[in-house]
């Protein structure tokens, strides 16, 4: 008996030092049936029962009893995010909702209780008991109930962080502490005032114990110094740390990795930017959408699927492509969908082998097998990966080499990986290589990774070399394992100078990009869709505490209280108060401001309107024109240069000023042409201003005009803007069927592309005209020259030799004068020369007289003068 009493006491031991390496609760786990299916925490909680077996706790009785309770609640409905409408639609829509209305509503009380009742009521009083007996999975679900809303249980902050703290101090569960500097770090729901010590002192604990988003937390507090000095190396440690989880998750995937699709993005981008679309950053200047008359470039996913489907159905193979690849990959608002992207791929392939046996059809349209090798590849890499089919490496190897032999890069690549680990195939690291090499030459930059990594494995200098070539060659592309290798060799300084930022730039970047592993971007982007935009708040906040500046940017956001001067909604329509913990400006200022520090030039310009108007903080004018300055002198933000000419209009911040505000307003224009109308407005209430204070003498220095020196070309000038406006006539504009179908370009009669440089015949054309006329005219000018010195040559040795033939004729005739006959036969023949050279120097131009002229020969001879 004794022994029985011995082991359980042991295995209530191990039970307890087990409780800091727990795992999340799976499918009938408390997020399960929360608002968000799976809510975006790591937990230390065991699975439970989903795994056979449980460690003995006090209260687990009363624990399982409350898990079967909460799964009779049934979860609320996702409600469905309907795409933006057009201008009719929305018109409508405000039309409607400006018609007086019968429903009649009382105001929310702001600090109204729910009354919980039926299952959850009984599943929260089992917890409570289960709880009062030190049950760590209760206490932890509580904490999760009430912070976060799950089952439908109202939020109590200051009961989650009871709950949190107990556990967290209890028995030093990592994903308790994790939680309590979370909250201690934010001061969200008002449950504990901010302080970032205390916050950095629970990450550091749950980081040490192996916490993937406090590793996360504690490398962005030390890389942005955020209750912290700044420290590169312990950031990089840390970021290290979860890039190695993060390359270790996607090699467990299958052949190639697992798949990648990001959910991270700004939700102020859907509306053009912070400060809508035009006057943001992000959506104006050189950032602007330049969208041609038949471009897609606005349209929604839905339409774009909507007529791609149409023109498959219309025996179009490359719209088949495109809606495959489409589904395959997937993107935001658009779950990936591998049994459609099988069918379109297939579509494209049966138009061309229409037999098992790989045979092609007799006359395939122009263009069909490249598509076809390119659907191929696609279909090859399904049954390699076993998605949307079981897995079969003869399949697989099948499709390949029907791509292969069109050259496809995607199926070499798969070739290659195929005999790389021998799958299917004998391994044959040599031919995997050459299959490698065939598709890095077509710049497909999974092949670029993975010669790297064999010319990595052979450890020579100018192999190191030529692998560090291929990850720089991949990372252009944005590949995971190549910012990973970069990374790792920066960090370790091999192939690479050792350098800690970019290292830890690296790093941060794969460890960001593992968000199935790492964050709660899918919690918070269904929580913010479905319109629950607290639960989307605090899902937000989790994630921009570990450093992503999106997430950081949606925080602040969600938070503005000054999203709209004109709030066309409210007026047409009353809407309910903001609940309070959406009423946070403080929270926001400093979500604003880490945005910044990561480059986001909008963010800068709303912390200076935050310093300016004195929300969320004391007023503070020296700021504003700090961050507004920063943003017009290196990034040109128009709204931040409107801002500054603003200020010095009236004189706040800067000196007033009308000639400088003037400079600021035109280059807010320059910057940005859609603020023509404020800044028009603007300035033509300044030249008022202006001319008052000139009228009435004022001491404000008023407008002047500043003579405008005429710039004198250059030739190299000259040359660049006659190209630059030769180049924006033949500039083609990318409509949606060369943005989907790829980049062929113009085809001709036979439906081959013309190539890419179809368009530039006009400038090679006028270049080519221009250089044969300034060469025709300098060799006539060289040869005229050339000409002129010669016959000048010519007439002066003429006039010489005359003259001693007169003085040899002079002596002559006085020693014999019997010889007469013959001097002038002399004097004939000389007389006969001149005759010849004078014509050819008087009228005979470039070219010579005749056959019989003295330089004829030489003048037709080829590769002569005349030639």
């Amino acid at each position: 008996m004794r022994w029985f009493v011995s082991a359980l006491l042991l295995l209530q031991a191990v039970a307890f030092a087990a409780a800091a390496e727990q795992h999340v609760l799976g499918a009938d786990g408390a997020n399960k049936a929360s608002t968000a299916p799976t809510t975006a925490v790591e937990t230390d909680i065991v699975e439970g029962a989903q795994n056979g077996w449980t460690p003995y706790q006090s209260g687990w009785e009363q624990f399982n009893d409350a898990m079967a309770e909460l799964r009779k609640v049934k979860p609320p409905l996702h409600r469905k995010t309907k795409k933006q409408p057009g201008i009719f639609g929305l018109i409508f829509q405000y039309a409607m909702k400006a018609l007086p209305s019968l429903r009649v509503s009382a105001p929310i009380e702001e600090h109204a209780t729910t009354v919980i009742s039926g299952h959850l009521l009984e599943g929260v009083k089992l917890l409570q008991q289960s709880a009062n007996q030190n049950n760590t999975d209760a206490i932890y679900l509580l904490a999760q109930l009430n912070f976060f809303g799950n089952y439908s249980h109202p939020r109590d902050f200051s009961a989650a962080f009871q709950h949190y703290k107990r556990l967290a101090d209890f028995n030093g569960n990592s994903s308790a502490q994790y939680m309590v500097g979370l909250m201690y770090a934010t001061g969200i729901g008002d449950a504990v005032e901010r302080d970032q010590a205390k916050a950095l002192l629970y990450h550091t604990f749950a980081a040490n114990a192996g916490h993937t988003r406090s590793e996360m937390t504690v490398a962005a507090r030390h890389q942005m110094g955020i209750g912290v000095p700044k420290s590169c190396e312990i950031a990089s440690k840390y970021y290290k740390r979860v890039a190695d989880k993060a390359m270790a998750w996607y090699r467990s995937g299958p052949p190639g990795g697992m798949t990648l699709s990001p959910e991270a993005y700004r939700i102020s981008d859907e509306v053009g930017g912070v400060y809508g679309e035009g006057a943001s950053v992000v959506s104006s200047g050189i950032n602007a959408l330049k969208a041609g008359p038949h471009s897609d470039a606005n349209a929604a996913i839905d339409d774009v699927i909507e007529y791609l489907d149409l023109m498959s159905q219309k025996g179009d193979f490359k719209a088949s492509y495109n809606l495959g690849r489409i589904y395959y990959e997937g993107q935001r608002g658009l779950e990936r969908n591998v049994d459609m992207a099988r069918r379109y791929f297939l579509t494209v392939t049966t138009k061309y082998w229409r037999s098992k046996d790989g045979r092609a059809v007799d006359q395939p349209k122009p263009g069909l097998d490249k598509y076809a090798s390119k659907a191929a590849g696609y279909i090859g890499r399904m049954w390699l990966r076993g998605e949307g089919v079981k897995q079969d490496f003869k399949n697989a190897q099948r499709w390949f080499e029907r791509g292969v032999k069109h050259g496809d890069a995607q199926s070499q690549w798969g070739m290659g990986i195929m005999n790389l680990q021998g799958l299917g195939v004998t391994k044959n690291v040599v031919a995997a290589a050459q299959y490698f090499k065939a598709a890095a030459d077509q710049d497909f930059n999974a092949a670029h990774v993975a010669l790297g990594a064999l010319h990595l494995d052979q450890g020579t200098p100018d192999d190191v070399k030529v692998a560090n070539h291929y990850f720089e060659a991949a990372a252009r592309w944005g590949n995971f394992e190549a910012h990973y290798y970069l990374a790792e060799m920066t960090h370790h300084g091999v192939g690479r100078d050792k350098t800690c930022n970019l290292a830890m730039a690296y790093y941060k970047n794969v460890a960001e990009r593992a968000e199935p592993l790492v964050s709660s971007w899918t919690e918070a982007n269904q929580a913010y869709d479905d319109g629950d935009h607290e639960l989307a708040l605090l899902d937000y906040v989790m994630a921009a505490e570990q450093g992503y500046e999106k997430a950081q940017n949606n925080v602040a956001y969600i938070l503005d209280p000054t999203q709209s001067a004109l709030p066309l909604p409210h007026w047409l329509k009353r809407q309910p108060p903001k609940p309070s913990l959406l009423q946070n400006p403080a929270l926001a200022l400093i979500y604003w401001t880490r945005s910044a520090i990561q480059a986001n030039i909008d963010s800068l310009v709303k912390m200076g309107d935050y310093y300016l108007a004195g929300i969320g903080t004391d007023r503070a004018v020296d700021k504003a024109v700090q961050c507004y300055t920063g943003a017009s002198e290196y990034f040109q933000s128009a709204q931040a240069l409107f801002n500054l000419g603003w200020m010095h209009e009236n004189g706040i911040g800067l000196t007033q000023d009308y000639h400088l505000a003037k400079r600021y307003y035109d280059q807010a224009l320059e910057t940005n042409e859609e603020a023509y109308l404020p800044v028009t407005l603007s300035l033509l209430k300044l030249r008022v201003r202006s001319a008052w204070n000139t009228f009435t003498h004022g001491r404000i220095n008023s407008i002047q005009d500043e003579p405008s020196k005429k710039k004198d070309w250059s030739l190299g000038e000259w040359i660049a803007n006659f190209l630059q406006e030769d180049a924006y006539y033949y500039e083609d504009e990318d409509g949606a069927y060369d943005e989907y179908y790829g980049d062929d370009g113009i085809t001709g009669s036979d439906g081959q592309p013309l190539g890419e440089d179809f368009g530039d015949e006009g400038v090679l054309e006028s270049l080519v005209i221009l250089g044969l006329a300034a060469a025709i005219v300098f060799l006539m000018y060289y040869r005229a020259q050339r000409q002129q010195a010669h016959r000048q040559a010519q007439e002066e040795a003429a006039r010489q030799q005359q003259q001693q033939q007169q003085q040899q004729n002079a002596g002559a005739a006085v020693a014999v004068p019997p010889t007469n006959l013959n001097q002038n036969n002399l004097n004939n023949q000389n007389q006969g020369q001149q005759a010849q050279q004078a014509p050819r120097g008087g009228g005979g131009g470039f070219f010579p007289q005749g056959p019989g002229a003295p330089d004829f020969a030489q003048w037709a001879a080829p590769g002569g003068v005349g030639h």
